[in-house]
């Protein structure tokens, strides 16, 4: 009965990644076991590309082969894997699964197989199950021939993407990224979708493109994928930080400068612009530019020239320019801290990239991915959220955005080896660990750890308690828990939801867009 599912999955014209979710789901029920993840091997790392059974944040983890012996056991047969309930190496996904998160996997049966396309390794199917003897010989026997099916799967995948690929060649667009992406950018999120989707577009033309957002988002990682999504990809993407360039410097670093042009020049060098020549030049921060070099600026845009400071001969260059700012550059065109012309000249495609508190579960994703990275620098044996956390994580507001969710996570890792978490047990990561600024807490907890005494009068805490949460802040989760609870009340009927909070639907749709809730 599976195969002909399976068969008929790939007869359907189903988007990629709601085929291979729809793999791992039948697998799961097939063998009824506790868990599947469907992993694409990228060198020596294995990273998950659906999963059924494991907690969200396991979409951003990053597992090295090396470090993970079951894994690199499953890669290294053609044959199914079993692992015995009493094996002695560890689980890649202890405390990972659904309703046993962060904790160690009891006796359980854990079995995979390697994934060939074209004779090539492309990965690896896992499944684990807690009950121990799930996976006897005949469901290993079945798992191998199953392989067959679950790699044509794959490989329909690819044939799309590979089409997909060959009418934009004929349009005279550039390939997907597909592999080829060196930064990677986490996160399954319709917004963040419908961004890289946009992206993709606008890099085949030569426009300026003007990258906003507040700080954090990581406007670098986009800009390096419009470069490399763009026919200039096999040049150079050369990166300046405005904001790091000394105004007695800025002219020589961005155009380059002859011997002797100032003190301390004692050869020729070129300036940014020329190393970029061919290439894309991103300009980051570019609201910090000084108002003098801003001019020259305008000109290299307009006419294609560069003047080596100290040369009267110009030079001819060509080059794209993805600019970023975490400012509003309007508003310093307005106070005059910025030229009016060049503004608008950077901004022929303004992109603006949203904060991490309207990506969704897009935060989880991402935690998994730091949380993986932190337990390889620390090595500890497992590094886990506990829901609690997950739920902290989620309803935050992310002022620093996807930087200040990687130190969050860094710090609480760290904290918790120093309150005496063994490096060789699971370590989970609860929400005082995190410190999350403004965050709610347990009005006693909060007092003992701190010190704080209560005031007896006013039923407030006196200091060393928390500092307060921003009004913005505040407003923000009072508005989340009204919606969350109205909808709940509602069975997710927004329009029943609206009449509950008393507000017009449209409105409640734009404000949940703007809280991250859709």
């Amino acid at each position: 009965m599976l195969y002909e599912i399976l068969l008929a999955d790939l007869a359907t014209e189903l988007p990629s990644a709601v085929r291979l979710q729809s793999l791992v789901r039948l697998l799961r029920e097939h063998f009824r076991c506790g868990a599947v993840c469907l992993l694409r091997l990228h060198g020596e790392v294995l990273s998950p590309v659906a999963v059924d059974g494991l907690v969200r944040e396991a979409l951003g983890r990053r597992f090295v082969v090396t470090q993970h012996p079951r894994l690199a056991a499953i890669l290294a047969s053609r044959s199914t894997v079993a692992f015995a309930p009493d094996s002695p190496l560890p689980d890649p996904y202890d405390g990972l699964l659904e309703h046993h998160v962060g904790e160690a996997l009891p006796v359980h049966d854990c079995m995979g197989i390697s994934l060939y396309l074209d004779g090539e390794l492309w990965g690896a199917l896992t499944l684990d199950a807690l009950t121990a003897g799930t996976f006897d010989r005949d469901a290993r026997e079945q798992l191998q021939r199953l392989a067959l099916t679950a790699a044509a799967a794959v490989r329909m995948t690819r044939l799309e993407q590979d089409m997909r690929a060959l009418r934009l060649a004929r349009q005279g667009a550039p390939a997907p990224l597909g592999e080829r992406l060196e930064g990677e950018i986490l996160g399954q999120s319709p917004q963040l979708k419908r961004l890289l989707h946009e992206l993709d577009v606008v890099a085949d033309s030569e426009l300026p493109v003007l990258l906003t957002g507040e700080t954090g988002v990581g406007k670098d990682l986009f800009a390096r994928r419009l470069h490399q999504c763009s026919p200039r990809r096999n040049q150079s993407l050369v990166q300046v930080n405005c904001a790091a360039l000394p105004e007695s410097l800025a002219e020589s670093e961005l155009f380059g400068h002859v011997k002797g042009a100032f003190s301390g020049a004692d050869s020729a060098r070129p300036g940014r612009f020329e190393a970029a020549d061919g290439g894309t030049l991103f300009l980051d921060e570019v609201g910090e530019l000084p108002l003098g070099i801003q001019a020259k600026l305008l000109r290299t845009l307009q006419n294609g020239e560069i003047q080596r400071l100290g040369e009267d001969q110009p030079r001819k260059v060509n080059v794209r320019v993805i600019a970023a700012t975490n400012r509003q550059l309007h508003d310093s065109v307005r106070d005059g801290h910025f030229r009016a012309d060049l503004y608008h000249r950077l901004s022929v495609y303004p992109v603006p990239i949203p904060p991490l508190r309207e990506r969704g579960g897009d935060v989880l994703v991402l935690a998994g991915h730091f949380l993986e990275l932190n337990r390889t620098r620390l090595g500890v044996r497992s590094l886990r959220l506990s829901p609690a956390s997950e739920q902290a994580l989620c309803q935050y507001d992310w002022p620093g955005n996807v930087r200040e969710l990687e130190h969050v996570i860094s710090r609480a890792a760290i904290k918790a080896l120093s309150r005496g978490a063994a490096r060789e047990d699971i370590i989970t990561l609860e929400p005082e660990l995190l410190d999350l600024v403004g965050a709610p807490h347990d009005s006693a907890g909060a007092a003992a750890d701190t010190g704080a005494v209560p005031d007896a009068a006013t039923g407030t805490t006196t200091a060393g308690g928390p500092p307060p949460a921003s009004l913005q802040l505040v407003i923000h989760q009072a508005q989340r828990r009204a919606i969350e609870q109205a909808l709940a009340h509602s069975q997710n009927n927004w329009a029943a939801a609206a009449r509950l909070l008393d507000i017009d639907a449209s409105n409640l749709h734009k404000l949940a867009k703007r809280l991250g809730l859709k």
